[in-house]
């Protein structure tokens, strides 16, 4: 009987240390992993610091070089929405489970077209100032509904349609993509700049509710852009299936201007 009473007494006491201790010390929440997809005239160097934050805490992080940015030398005449879409699921065979896939401007086109091609490794979708379209339609057909964006007037995009390309006149690349950034940050855009393949502008997404409905969406609206406007933003998230909105106050390159608190909206955005 006392060897009973002194094993329950054990059993007890073992059970009050570990919820003592499980309460005291939360166990850490699993890794999660990123995949950064970047935006038109921009490249992997843009995401840099948002990378830093997100690894900082644990998670781990892929950063896209899409072909014909950065220093990828793929002529504009190879580039097209697909061959985007199949970079990023290539950069998707190193996730271990679902990826949390985050396209910024232009790279709401792909993640869109990514989803629907692979939904099983993807656990959420994330939209940062970006085109998040619906089935048929293209980048260049959305960009054409925003009145509001001032990337498109007055001659501010230079199309070299022969060398299917299209540039953004140079005193003008601050003003729309970086406004609010301190010198050193703007001049890090100027040289960084590299003209835009043409092609991936007017090629049309496929998008089924079976597939990329399925996925759930997040959207990072900023609210001084000045290439995809808030109000244009409003509107693709009011028609896109997005169940979490989040705001910050910068331009069209929140990365860059404040990218210690975009990477806090994505923790969020990824844990919501």
């Amino acid at each position: 009987m006392k060897n009973l009473r002194l094993i329950q007494f054990l059993f007890v006491a073992f059970v009050i240390l570990v919820s003592s201790c499980t309460e005291d010390h939360p166990q850490p929440l699993e890794a999660k992993e990123y995949v950064l997809v970047h935006g038109a005239w921009q490249a992997p160097y843009a995401w840099e610091s948002v990378k830093k934050g997100l690894e900082g805490q644990g998670d781990k992080v892929t950063v896209v070089e899409l072909p014909g940015h950065g220093s990828d030398q793929t002529t504009p005449d190879k580039i097209t929405l697909d061959v985007y879409k199949e970079k990023v699921i290539a950069s998707l065979s190193g996730v271990s489970g679902k990826a949390i896939l985050v396209g910024h401007s232009l790279g709401g086109m792909i993640i869109s077209s990514v989803a629907e091609a692979v939904p099983e490794k993807v656990g959420k979708l994330i939209y940062v100032a970006a085109y998040l379209p619906a089935s048929g339609q293209t980048l260049d057909e959305l960009a054409h509904t925003d009145p509001d964006s001032q990337l498109g007037i007055s001659g501010n995009l230079i199309f070299n349609y022969a060398g299917g390309t299209v540039d953004v006149k140079q005193d003008q690349i601050v003003n729309l993509f970086i406004q609010h950034g301190t010198p050193d940050i703007q001049n890090l855009v100027l040289k960084n700049y590299r003209t835009e393949p043409l092609i991936p502008f007017i090629n049309p997404v496929t998008l089924t509710e079976k597939n990329f409905g399925s996925v759930p969406k997040a959207y990072i609206k900023t609210l001084q852009d000045h290439v995809v406007s808030p109000s244009l933003q409003t509107k693709m998230i009011a028609a896109g299936g997005v169940g979490a909105v989040y705001e910050i106050n910068t331009g069209h390159s929140p990365f860059l201007s404040q990218p210690d608190s975009l990477a806090a909206l994505l923790v969020q955005a990824s844990n919501n």
